[in-house]
């Protein structure tokens, strides 16, 4: 009989796996100077914790421009090529603790790994694929998915049901507020890690259910997971 699914783990991508040191917002600000001729670095414009369309409709309304949606292909199409080009040894890293954390996850036939990004699914398999993580993962949730991070929280955690998991029992780990309100949104649990651009302090106000400075040491990660799988 194989192993009944007791927890389902919901990863964020950027800042809490890894970093491409800025090579997303420079894809983006390609796109926006090869499809709408306007050159902007981007700068003002906040992606963590964000889903990419997201991202897009603040670009697009700072510039008071609008896409058709026949051409909103040729944009994310154009990100895409630039982030393949851009994200290339030795640009990026995991993060410490990453890999040692997903090899355990994976061992624990009860525990199936997911993602919940912001990313678009291409965008997503770029990053992990450049850094040998891909295979990982047995579902996702992803940017193009819902209108917002809530609302792709729920995308996932109806996912997990599949595996007759409840979102009580879905662990979202991620390094922003945003990840901590889309797991409250789901009825899931919250954990934050400060390897993002949020601050540890940032992330106590928001209360998530456990906080960590880093995944270097995932001793308290992993009973706090014990815990949620038995139910706790």
């Amino acid at each position: 009989m194989p192993t009944p699914t007791r927890l389902v783990w919901l990863f964020d991508i950027d800042g809490t796996l890894l970093l491409t040191e800025g090579a997303a917002r420079e894809a983006f600000a390609f796109a926006v100077g090869e499809r709408l001729g306007i050159t902007d670095d981007l700068a003002d414009i906040r992606f963590d914790g964000r889903t990419e369309p997201e991202i897009l409709a603040d670009i697009l309304a700072k510039h008071g421009r609008a896409f058709p949606r026949a051409e909103q292909a040729a944009f994310w199409e154009a990100v895409f090529v630039r982030m393949r080009a851009l994200l290339v040894p030795p640009r990026g890293r995991l993060l410490r603790g990453v890999p040692e954390l997903l090899d355990t996850v994976g061992a624990e036939t009860s525990w199936v790994p997911a993602l919940l990004t912001g990313n678009m699914t291409e965008m997503a398999r770029i990053k992990l694929t450049r850094f040998g993580i891909e295979d990982r993962f047995v579902f996702g949730a992803y940017g193009e998915e819902a209108k917002n991070r809530n609302a792709l929280a729920g995308v996932a955690v109806t996912r997990a049901a599949r595996y007759g998991v409840p979102p009580s029992r879905c662990v979202v780990l991620g390094d922003t507020e945003h990840d901590i309100a889309c797991a409250r949104a789901a009825g899931a649990r919250a954990v934050a890690v400060a390897t993002g651009n949020c601050s540890r302090e940032t992330l106590a106000a928001h209360r998530p259910d456990l906080l960590l400075e880093s995944l270097a040491d995932p001793a308290s990660l992993l009973e706090f997971a014990r815990g949620v799988a038995a139910g706790d």
